[in-house]
C-alpha cells in the first residue's frame, strides 16, 4: 500500500521504518515541524503528580532527576514508553485521551495534596488545564515545544499515488483539509482512505472522505487498520 505519514518528521521517521517493514510504502509529508523552546522554566512547587498528553512534551527538555521522582501520567503508551526512556521510573498510561486522563484524574487524586505539573505543546486538541481545574485542582502547564505548520514537498504527487494517508490528530486533520483546498487537491484528497488516530480526527474531514478509526488512540491500533 502507498501511504502518506501527515506526523512531524522527528516521529515519522521511525514509523515510516515500521511501514516499511509490513510491505507498504511510506511517503513523509509532515504538516508539523516541532520546535522546542528554549529556556523553559518548572516552578518549584510541591507537585503531587505530573502530566503529559504527547510524547514531543517529554522528549524536547531535559527534565532533572527532582522532576522525574514526581509520579507522571501519560495519555496512552506512545507516552508513557518516552516517559520511561526519559528516566521516569513510576509513571503509568490511563484515559486514552484528555478527557479520560482527566476523570482518571479527579476519580483517583485528591486536590488538596498538592498542585499538578502539566508538561504539554503550545497547541493542544483538549485543554487538560482547564478540566482539572473544574475538579479543584491547582494546574501548572509548562509549554515545552512549539508545533509550527509547514507545508510537504511535492504533496500533489504523493497523493496522487496514494492509497491511504495516516492522521493522528485533529490538528492535523485540520492542517490537511486547508492544504488540499489552498492546493487545490480537493478532488484527489477524496480518493484515498484515511486512517484515524480517533472519531474526533475523522470529525474533522469531509462527510465523503473514506475513512477508517482505530480501535484504540495508539499506533497499534493504527498499524492494525492496514491489515
Amino acid at each position: 500500500m502507498q501511504l502518506i505519514i501527515t506526523r512531524p518528521e522527528v516521529d515519522a521517521l521511525p514509523l515510516k521504518a515500521k511501514l516499511e517493514g509490513l510491505g507498504h510504502t511510506a511517503h513523509l509529508a509532515p504538516l508539523l515541524k516541532i520546535v522546542p523552546r528554549p529556556d523553559v522554566y518548572i516552578p518549584p512547587l510541591a507537585y503531587q503528580l505530573a502530566c503529559a498528553t504527547s510524547a514531543n512534551a517529554l522528549k524536547s527538555i531535559h527534565l532533572g532527576d527532582e522532576i522525574k521522582k514526581i509520579p507522571l501520567l501519560a495519555v496512552g503508551p506512545q507516552s508513557l514508553s518516552v516517559a520511561r526512556q526519559v528516566g521516569f521510573k513510576d509513571c503509568q498510561a490511563h484515559g486514552g485521551d484528555v478527557q479520560g486522563l482527566a476523570a482518571h484524574i479527579a476519580e483517583n487524586f485528591d486536590p488538596k495534596n498538592g498542585p499538578i505539573l502539566y508538561l504539554s505543546g503550545a497547541e493542544t486538541s483538549s485543554n487538560l488545564r482547564a478540566l482539572l481545574k473544574a475538579s479543584g485542582f491547582a494546574v501548572e502547564r509548562v509549554i515545552i515545544y512549539d508545533a509550527i505548520i509547514q507545508t510537504p514537498a511535492e504533496i500533489d504527487k504523493a497523493l496522487a499515488k496514494a492509497n491511504g494517508i495516516l492522521l493522528y490528530s485533529t490538528r492535523s486533520a485540520r492542517i490537511w483539509c486547508d492544504l488540499m483546498v489552498k492546493s487545490k487537491l480537493e478532488k484527489q484528497a477524496a480518493s484515498p482512505t484515511y486512517y484515524c488516530l480517533s472519531d474526533n480526527v475523522a470529525k474533522i474531514l469531509p462527510q465523503p472522505w473514506q475513512k477508517r478509526v482505530a480501535k484504540t488512540p495508539d499506533e497499534a491500533a493504527m498499524l492494525a487498520l492496514l491489515d
